[in-house]
């Protein structure tokens, strides 16, 4: 991106951040002493005033902190507003912490209750008005000449005709050959013009997008763009690692590109288990006259257990017993062996069935959650079985097993569960288990409330 685009969109977003949480301190002041009852009087307006560089000052220390500046990520609101709410909360607490110890006189709770909502309102609101100004803004922008033509070069041209904010105009492409795909971006010779190219056309940066296979052509584009003062940026054709993000570290002095982690590790695993205990008590509470009902309807309407369990693979392709409410006959695998379920699937029972369409049979599972064998938001389990047969067919299978297995997950929200696309269940996964927070789990867990538990995949 043109860092002169970056820096006037930072610039923008911290201005209406700034007035967005100055209007809040003045919105929440005006509504708890204009709009409310004051039984012991009114706070002078100087005292108030008087706190608002304080307000203003915190405002840019969260808002940095939970990574609203980062403005890559966040053009969109499904990402801005949670950052926003994580931001604003943050503001929030520090603004308690500080009143606290500063003991000042303008400490109304209720005042600073309701400074919370609206600063998250205000806030978000204001964002989106910068971004729209963004979009539509048509300062100057940095030239930029795209090396390649393959799958990486129209992933360029795409993000950059999407993302006008940032400042990129491609002039053009160069390739050993014009390509007729490439037919909405002008041709303008062989790898070997480059230096020429750069020179005549006033390009500041050059976007390296070659695929793949054509990354033994590096060393002689390096070499001639080592003949012109240009920027130079690579584009990794990384398709097939797609759902990895990849991290720099440093060794020693040494550049380490990590390509996978585990990411419950540290305070990460701590934050994860104690949402899991926590959700996961609560949930069994609040469900508990359901589960026993369950249970008696199982008993009741066929002969056999009630409760089902199954070896699964789990956390580093350990086996551990996941436990379900029975929806099968006894012997329903006697004479097939392990087979997935089928839509209209004749083992199952009546009751079953609807279990299943509910996915009500799955809540034993939370007994598993709370032993520590599967956590409420992860890739789901698979037997032992079909592991062994996935690994061999599907790449990266196995790198689901880095974390504990769910409940729930990002493949299902998504619709990605039953009979489906198992390749598609696993880039899913391989996304969640990449981009793993914790608010990514609160997400997740808050879409399946949202969408129901049922789902036309599940039988």
């Amino acid at each position: 991106m043109d860092r002169r685009a970056w820096q006037r969109v930072v610039l923008a977003l911290a201005v209406s951040d700034l007035l967005a949480s100055g209007l809040s301190w003045l919105g929440a002041y005006g509504i708890r002493f204009g709009l409310l009852s004051a039984p012991r009087g009114v706070p002078p307006m100087e005292e108030m005033l008087g706190a608002l560089p304080k307000v203003l000052l915190l405002t840019l220390v969260a808002f940095a902190l939970v990574g609203l500046y980062r403005v890559g990520r966040l053009r969109h609101w499904g990402n801005e507003l949670p950052a926003v709410c994580l931001g604003s909360g943050l503001l929030f607490l520090l603004l308690i912490t500080v009143t606290f110890y500063q003991r000042h006189h303008y400490e109304s709770r209720l005042a600073l209750g309701l400074f919370l909502p609206l600063t998250v309102v205000l806030v978000a609101g204001g964002r989106r008005l910068v971004w729209r100004w963004a979009m539509r803004a048509r300062g100057p922008r940095a030239r930029v000449l795209l090396v390649g033509s393959g799958r990486p070069a129209r992933q360029v041209i795409k993000s950059l005709q999407q993302e006008p904010w940032l400042g990129l105009e491609v002039v053009g492409y160069v390739d050993h050959r014009p390509q007729p795909h490439m037919n909405s971006l002008a041709y303008l010779g062989n790898l070997e013009q480059l230096p020429q190219l750069v020179q005549r056309l006033g390009v500041e940066k050059v976007l390296v997008a070659l695929p793949f296979g054509r990354y033994g052509e590096m060393p002689r584009v390096y070499e001639l763009l080592s003949q012109v003062l240009v920027e130079v940026f690579l584009v990794p054709d990384l398709h097939q690692l797609a759902a990895m993000r990849i991290r720099t570290t440093e060794l020693e002095g040494l550049t380490v590109l990590s390509l996978r982690e585990n990411p419950h590790t540290g305070w990460h695993r701590l934050a994860k288990r104690t949402l899991d205990l926590v959700l996961a008590t609560a949930a069994l509470v609040v469900l508990s006259p359901l589960m026993v009902a369950l249970a008696v309807a199982i008993k009741l309407t066929s002969p056999g257990p009630v409760f089902y369990r199954q070896l699964r693979m789990g956390l580093g392709g350990q086996p551990f017993w996941m436990w379900k409410f029975r929806s099968m006959r006894v012997d329903a695998e006697q004479g097939t062996g392990p087979v997935w379920a089928t839509r209209d699937d004749p083992r199952c029972t009546p009751l079953g069935r609807f279990m299943r369409r509910w996915s009500l049979d799955e809540l034993p599972q939370l007994f598993n959650v709370l032993l520590g064998q599967m956590s409420l938001v992860g890739p789901r389990p698979e037997r032992g079985v079909f592991v062994r047969r996935f690994q061999r067919h599907v790449p990266n299978y196995a790198q689901r097993h880095q974390v504990k297995a769910g409940i729930t997950g990002w493949a299902q929200v998504h619709g990605w569960r039953g009979n489906t696309s198992l390749r598609r269940r696993v880039q899913y996964d391989l996304y969640y288990i990449n981009h793993w927070s914790l608010w990514l789990d609160v997400k997740i867990l808050g879409l399946t409330l949202l969408r129901g538990f049922r789902h036309p995949n599940a039988y």
